[in-house]
């Protein structure tokens, strides 16, 4: 089975392969000899309905090129095929699974863009992941310069953080990735805005990223609008409708899905194995993981007979506080029974500052601490210089690299499953040659916390067979992108608008 990319269904449209145009219907548009697939009425029937779906319907022509030089030897087959449909689109989505190689695919990608238009490349990056990038590179021959403002940038690709985003001018760029690009998520509105924004008028876009829940709103709109696709608003109206037991959480329209998926595998691809697209899967089995539950017993405060399961999140945040002293000491026995390596992770300050005084040669990471001391620690972690890393998901569990280490230890949960997957990740990923043993510390009236997690996990395990199953039956050879026009105070007989 070979890599197909585009949205539509072979009885729908008929496009070339790769950029390869069918020389009498350009885009797979069908042609006047055509007979349409939806009508048995006639020829008639036929070009009133044709007529009636191309003004509604609009075919998009891919922005980008059909690489001729080879690519980089040291890419594995699907990842080739993977850079050359993104190369082809011009802007496209990469939602491959921790440890596929998104990084050599983006440089690889960023290598043929500046080869063919000489113009500079600019990455934008988690912090520390931008030194593990240009580390990176070197394995590949792709030289990275890491810049903090227009005045480092050098011929050529560049990477920078998040964080200095305001540091550059979107003019002198070719093209644009976003790495780890789920992440945007955690950026206010105003800074999504602004890098949607930056980035308009930049010709080649990439995103790349673990793939993102496919019925989360959010992150599907910031995607489609970084890449131009279609604004939220309209991802709204054509493809969600309200949950009618609330007036703010959108779900799929159900006669809507199939368009939906369609639509959303015209500009991306997703992939958890190189199975998954029609490749082998030697070299990307990973070992096996190992999740151990340690239930703190909790305390009672007074207010009842029996320690209650936390339900509220009032409760939730009172029952962790309760129990920081408790589940400290447990994660130090763990940490100090043996000099192995170990990824703490925790949610409060005040829990990361108890780890570090009872865990033997530990560095804590904070958000409040410089941006050096941040980069400095989290690369020592992953270059094996640092026995004990303490932090919270959201400051380090995106992009890097943690192989190093196969013993992680959780000090509580929040309710994001996003940010648990994230985080074991960082170490349970390909290349990883250890069992991966997983140790989560809660105390017993954190209950409801760890059964919504285990929820989420089982939807989000199903969500992602569906998407991939869904792409792929829509996945062809060509390279066409789905549009639909979308018009707001559309005007009726009466001169009122609807």
């Amino acid at each position: 089975m070979g890599l197909s990319f585009c949205a539509f269904p072979e009885k729908h449209f008929r496009g070339g392969s790769f950029g390869q145009r069918n020389p009498r219907n350009d885009c797979g548009d069908i042609g006047p000899s055509q007979t349409s697939p939806y009508s048995s009425r006639g020829s008639i029937l036929s070009k009133k309905y044709l007529d009636f779906v191309s003004r509604k319907l609009d075919i998009g022509e891919h922005s980008g090129f059909a690489v001729k030089r080879p690519l980089n030897k040291m890419l594995f087959p699907f990842q080739k095929k993977i850079v050359k449909w993104a190369l082809n689109m011009g802007k496209a989505a990469i939602f491959a699974d921790c440890g596929l190689g998104k990084t050599p695919m983006q440089l690889e990608w960023a290598s043929q863009i500046h080869k063919k238009t000489k113009k500079n490349i600019l990455i934008l990056a988690p912090l520390a992941v931008s030194n593990q990038t240009v580390k990176e590179g070197l394995k590949f021959g792709i030289k990275v310069n890491k810049a903090r403002s227009m005045d480092g940038i050098q011929p050529g690709i560049n990477i920078t953080n998040y964080e200095m985003l305001n540091h550059f001018d979107p003019e002198s760029f070719a093209g644009f990735i976003i790495d780890e690009s789920s992440i945007l998520k955690s950026f206010s509105g105003v800074y999504r805005k602004s890098l949607i924004n930056f980035a308009k008028d930049i010709p080649y876009r990439l995103a790349c990223t673990a793939t993102p829940a496919p019925n989360d709103i959010v992150e599907i709109i910031n995607h489609a609008e970084f890449l131009g696709i279609m604004s939220g608003k309209e991802i709204l109206a054509l493809y969600f409708r309200l949950d009618g037991n609330t007036t703010h959480k959108w779900v799929l329209k159900g006669h809507g899905q199939e368009h939906f998926w369609r639509w959303l595998a015209s500009w991306s691809v997703a992939i958890r194995m190189p199975s998954d697209i029609g490749f082998k899967d030697d070299g990307f089995v990973l070992p096996p993981i190992e999740f151990k539950e340690h239930i703190v017993e909790s305390k009672n405060n007074g207010t009842m007979l029996f320690p209650m399961e936390a339900q509220t999140l009032q409760e939730r945040q009172q029952a962790r506080k309760e129990s920081i002293k408790d589940r400290s000491i447990m994660a130090a026995e763990i940490a100090n029974i043996n000099n192995h390596t170990y990824a703490v992770w925790c949610n409060l300050n005040s829990e990361s500052h108890e780890l570090n005084k009872l865990i033997n040669k530990s560095v804590e990471v904070k958000g409040a601490d410089s941006i050096l001391h941040k980069e400095e620690s989290l690369s020592g972690f992953a270059d094996g210089k640092i026995r004990v890393l303490i932090t919270k998901p959201t400051i380090a569990g995106f992009g890097i690299n943690m192989q190093i280490c196969h013993n992680v230890i959780f000090v509580g949960l929040s309710d994001s499953f996003e940010q648990f997957y994230q985080a074991v990740r960082r170490c349970w990923r390909f290349g990883q040659k250890e069992k991966v043993v997983v140790h989560i510390i809660i105390s017993e009236r954190e209950g409801a916390v760890l059964e919504n997690i285990k929820r989420k996990e089982k939807q989000a395990n199903e969500m992602m067979i569906n998407i991939i199953n869904h792409v792929n039956q829509y996945q062809l050879d060509g390279v066409c992108r789905e549009t639909m026009e979308y018009r707001e105070n559309i005007k009726c007989a009466c001169g009122k608008c609807i």
